[in-house]
């Protein structure tokens, strides 16, 4: 796994990370796992600047940062295309600055003579063996929302650096300071078209070398990338093609591919092992992630793109995945809520009427959903979550049928024990309580948390394709600039009914980037058929997982009877909580992992004993 590390303090600290290589000019920090071409450094003395990961500036543009970093302007290091850590000194004081997406997160721990950083919670945790933050790890099961408990990691004492916040270490001790605004300035969505197709395709040309280049070829956000490459070079383009999808993501794929020069096309055939939760009876074929990782759930997927991938390209390559189009394009009817808080009913009426053709309800039924959270802010609602956690565990329906909410409670919640119910609900009333800084907008507030997700998500994702196919993943959606430009468009214009995605149309009509049919399609291909078949072919197998031995009901975070109604009713076909599911056979995953991880973190240093 790739991590970086560092320690600030008044004296060297007697260990080192395992292997790890000394960044240039920084005394005490290091990157693990990383390339040396993907380690950038410059310093003059009195400023130092590295940037750890996929970094769109060159050796002369990190120069020409030297007097920004000096100055101590942190966000203006952030706005290069590619996914990367900052590490930035002026003097004395050090700056640790992760993405906006949490694909390179940083915590932190304290002790008498300095601090610890790390993009890696496990590696902190194993300085002294830290226990599992049972809250942290509740809250990351019933609300699939990161910044809940924002500056909580999974590990007790392991402090989270939250979103859109850096690290800053100096003489006067350690601090957390915002970075970016809680919301941008709202710019009509044609207005900001140019700016998002200009971030994304410096995004892409960041990640294209001397490197084999491979792209999804699926989806409208797929296709999009993969018709940027290609305007830089050959590109292997692949689409998982399994009969049991019935959807048009292969027609589109096969079409895109025979009008855009550069793209050459492999369908991927599925099989009987290529569904969901297959291959989980035996984790060692799993590499470690930091975190629980959804990704665990459709390995055996990923696995036969890649395999297609890798034999279309031997070597270490790039492959480009459309993730986080959706969280960044579009945007969930949840914002119909912030139009009703801020009285603008005509304009609510309308997108609740479209919604509602779509839905095949009533536009009536569309507000009510949205009503409640309409009246409410993020501490409110975080208070109210308290109280059902209080209260008994609810019957299972769908989340669409249930109220639009800030912070959704999920199933997953009610299968928990009711003395860690009681612990998350004080958890998120003193979070309720501490709470500063906070959107005033729901959109706002799930448009992070989903990119959160998204983001920590495909950090493992990458870490299973470099440890199986030694591919690079590139997932230039969740870039900081491009977050920015597309955010910076009102969630009512990007997801509003009648248009599917208007802003990508927006941003590449006209364009010759795209074929005309694929900026028209209206469709998108889904995985239910293959997540219902793992569920019943794999059922003896996630019974295993999640009974008696079960690490997450040895903490209380699941019981048994509830978890095997769920598997009862998916292994036959019923509706049931798959989402709620997924976040638990993923966190099951990573428990069982971690158990039985060797420790390789950390090695001594100058003859004394560290920790391992």
């Amino acid at each position: 796994m790739r991590w970086s590390a560092g320690w600030y303090g008044t004296a060297r600290s007697n260990r080192r990370p395992a292997g790890g290589r000394e960044v240039p000019g920084l005394d005490c920090t290091w990157a693990c796992g990383w390339p040396a071409e993907r380690i950038s450094a410059v310093g003059d003395g009195w400023a130092a600047l590295a940037v750890i990961g996929e970094c769109g500036a060159d050796e002369a543009q990190l120069r020409d940062a030297l007097p920004v970093v000096r100055a101590k302007g942190w966000r203006a290091l952030t706005r290069w295309p590619g996914s990367y850590l900052v590490i930035a000194r002026s003097g004395e004081t050090l700056a640790v600055i992760g993405d906006l997406s949490g694909q390179h997160p940083v915590y932190y721990r304290t002790e008498a003579a300095g601090t610890w950083w790390s993009t890696a919670a496990s590696a902190l945790a194993a300085l002294d063996e830290a226990p599992i933050d049972v809250p942290a790890l509740a809250a990351q099961l019933a609300f699939g929302q990161p910044d809940v408990l924002a500056g909580r990691s999974l590990f007790r004492d392991v402090r989270r650096v939250p979103g859109g916040y850096l690290l800053l270490l100096g003489p006067d001790g350690t601090r957390v300071e915002r970075y970016e605004p809680v919301s941008y300035p709202p710019v009509d969505l044609r207005e900001q078209a140019p700016l998002v197709r200009a971030a994304l395709t410096e995004a892409v040309a960041a990640r294209i070398d001397d490197r084999p280049v491979s792209a999804d070829l699926a989806g409208l956000d797929s296709t999009t990338l993969a018709c940027l490459a290609a305007q830089r070079g050959p590109v292997a383009a692949v689409t998982f093609a399994d009969d049991r999808l019935r959807d048009d993501d292969y027609a589109f794929a096969a079409r895109t591919a025979a009008t855009v020069p550069g793209l050459t096309h492999h369908p991927v055939p599925g099989s009987e092992g290529t569904v969901y939760y297959a291959g989980l009876d035996d984790l060692s074929v799993l590499p470690v992630t930091d975190a629980p990782n959804a990704y665990v759930v459709t390995a055996s997927i990923k696995r036969a793109v890649l395999d297609t991938v890798v034999e279309q390209h031997p070597g270490r390559g790039v492959h480009f995945t459309g993730a986080a189009g959706d969280a960044v394009l579009s945007a969930p009817s949840s914002y119909l809520s912030d139009l009703l808080r801020e009285r603008r009913h005509r304009r609510a009426w309308r997108h609740a009427l479209a919604h509602a053709r779509l839905r095949h309800t009533s536009a009536f039924h569309v507000l009510a959903r949205a009503r409640p959270a309409s009246q409410v802010d993020l501490a409110g609602a975080w208070r109210q979550t308290a109280a059902e956690l209080r209260a008994p565990a609810r019957d299972w329906i769908p989340q669409a049928q249930r109220p639009l909410a800030w912070t959704p409670l999920l199933a997953s919640a009610d299968w928990m024990t009711h003395s860690v119910r009681l612990m998350l609900a004080s958890a998120v009333e003193e979070a309720a309580g501490s709470l500063i800084d906070a959107p005033a907008r729901l959109a706002e507030w799930s448009d992070r948390q989903d990119l959160a997700r998204v983001g920590a998500d495909t950090a493992g994702w990458r870490t299973l394709a470099l440890a199986g196919h030694g591919i690079e993943l590139a997932a230039p959606f969740l870039d900081n600039e491009v977050i920015r430009a597309c955010l910076a468009v009102p969630a009512d214009e990007r997801g509003a009914p009648g248009a599917y995605k208007p802003l990508l149309g927006a941003a590449f009509a006209d364009s010759r980037v795209l074929p005309n049919f694929v900026l028209a399609r209206t469709t998108k291909g889904g995985f239910n058929a293959l997540a219902y078949a793992g569920l019943r072919d794999n059922a003896p197998v996630l019974r295993e997982l999640l009974g008696p031995s079960s690490q997450l009901a040895s903490l209380g975070l699941i019981t048994e009877k509830p978890v095997a109604d769920v598997l009862t009713r998916a292994a036959v076909g019923q509706p049931t909580a798959q989402g709620a599911l997924h976040l638990v056979v993923a966190a099951e995953v990573w428990l069982r992992q971690h158990s039985n991880a060797p420790a390789s973190w950390w090695e001594e240093v100058g003859g004394r004993v560290a920790v391992v």
